[in-house]
């Protein structure tokens, strides 16, 4: 089973985005037992809650659900899982500080690394935003599950 795990700072907004976008487009092809997919922040601030309302109010007008509850990233998510994605360079600074000995570099991606086109390396926060930052986000998310199955699959072919 491949796992995947999204990070963005307080884990309400943009990474339970990305997890419930990438895992409805797994239901879509009918590939969700393939994977294990969660999402977490590099803050603790929200541990223990839902997403942002107004995610989830965006998320479901698309079809998509947001089942995440807030958690903070620790070290043995290194372990865990086999692609940590990350939602702008200020987080994915932090997760690698916290792979101190460079031991899970090959892991960690940018989100921005999956989506075609995309000349802004973050994903906006959309925390002090509008309705139309919601959708750019879910957007975003949209397009980069579909690049990060592509790199997966494509990835797994060349290790077979």
């Amino acid at each position: 089973m491949k796992s995947v795990l999204f990070v963005c700072l307080g884990n309400i907004c943009r990474s339970p985005a990305a997890e419930g976008a990438f895992l409805n487009l797994l239901y879509q092809e009918n590939r969700a037992h393939e994977f294990k997919v969660d999402s977490a922040g590099t803050t603790g601030h929200h541990r223990g809650e839902k997403a942002d309302s107004r995610m989830i109010e965006r998320a479901e007008a698309r079809g998509i659900i947001l089942p995440s509850i807030a958690r903070q990233f620790e070290e043995q998510d290194f372990e865990h899982y086999d692609f940590i994605i990350c939602m702008d360079k200020n987080n994915l600074a932090n997760v690698k500080k916290m792979d101190s000995h460079n031991q899970f570099a090959h892991k960690i991606f940018l989100m921005s690394d999956f989506i075609k086109n995309q000349k802004k390396q973050d994903i906006p926060d959309p925390y002090y935003g509008n309705v139309k930052d919601f959708d750019l986000v879910l957007d975003l998310v949209q397009e980069g599950a579909q690049g990060l199955l592509e790199f997966i699959d494509n990835k797994l072919k060349k290790n077979e």
